[in-house]
């Protein structure tokens, strides 16, 4: 594997360009080495080392399940995002080290801002064709917003007695849609929450979204998955198809800012359209690279 820095130059045959067509892997993995271009993005940041690292890997045919769950396995990020694909349709694959999801935001950002920015997609609109339906990308300038669907959870009756172990607090209100949102009275008990992982591997859920009002902004979150491989996600964006209309209807309010307050931090500008929400971030590309996969 080859890298760059963000700053730097380097120019590799990638195996999405005509030049450099794939062969079938039958007869590519008992001759020589599958080339592929790499490219990793922190995502819902202006700069790197912020936001949510996510692995971007264009590829001309699906390679096997099993070896993009090794390529995603080594990379170690939250998520690899993996498509197939030209001229701004694309099918489009999430996965983190250890499991394919259905949904994943921050690196359905990266996918767009690498055909964007990196393979010379002049189109107006992105669209990816994945397991849940249709997902859109569109930019303006150098934000990119994301057409995902809406989520409206359900107020849950009651609060699950592991929740207060798995999360160290008690939530104030909990609703469920694919996961948790346990919602807080404000910014500093978010900050302060130290779950514990191997409780929350215990509900039933893919993940736990924790949120509450923002200081200067309009609500902020934190997400844990680490049934998913992910213990804390630095930034999630297909948690805001569940943040987005819930704040919306708490705060009478279709466009609203959010801050993810992981480490990492991030920062997401959202809209209310109903069935769908726009999710929008800006993104950094911190390295292209060559992967040799046998």
């Amino acid at each position: 594997m080859f890298f760059e820095d963000h700053d730097g130059a380097l120019n590799l045959p990638k195996c999405h360009s005509a030049p450099f067509p794939l062969s079938p892997w039958e007869r590519i993995c008992h001759s020589r080495p599958v080339k592929l271009s790499y490219f990793q993005v922190d995502a819902f940041t202006k700069r790197v080392f912020g936001g949510n690292p996510a692995g971007v890997c264009p590829l001309d045919e699906w390679l096997p399940d099993d070896v993009l769950q090794h390529i995603a396995g080594e990379n170690h990020l939250s998520e690899t995002a993996f498509f197939v694909g030209r001229d701004g349709n694309y099918d489009l694959r999430w996965l983190t080290p250890t499991v394919e999801v259905d949904l994943c935001g921050h690196a359905t950002l990266a996918a767009a801002h690498v055909i964007f920015r990196e393979l010379g997609y002049r189109g107006e609109k992105i669209r990816f064709q994945t397991r849940i339906g249709e997902l859109g990308a569109s930019q303006d300038g150098d934000l990119i917003t994301l057409d995902f669907p809406s989520w409206t959870a359900k107020r849950c009756d009651q609060i699950p007695a592991a929740m207060a172990g798995a999360l160290g607090w008690v939530p104030r209100e909990l609703f469920k849609t694919r996961d948790y949102l346990a919602v807080f009275g404000n910014e500093e008990e978010i900050l302060s929450l130290k779950p514990d992982p191997k409780e929350l591997e215990r509900l039933d859920c893919l993940g736990v979204i924790c949120t509450a009002p923002g200081t200067d902004c309009d609500f902020v979150s934190r997400f844990f998955a680490p049934g998913a491989g992910v213990p804390e996600d630095p930034v999630t964006g297909s948690a805001h198809s569940t943040l987005i209309p819930y704040w919306s209807a708490r705060l009478g309010k279709k466009k609203l800012f959010a801050r993810q307050l992981s480490q990492r931090r991030g920062e997401l500008f959202c809209e209310d359209h109903g069935e769908r929400v726009g999710i929008g971030g800006h993104a950094a590309l911190y390295s292209r690279a060559q992967l040799e996969v046998v």
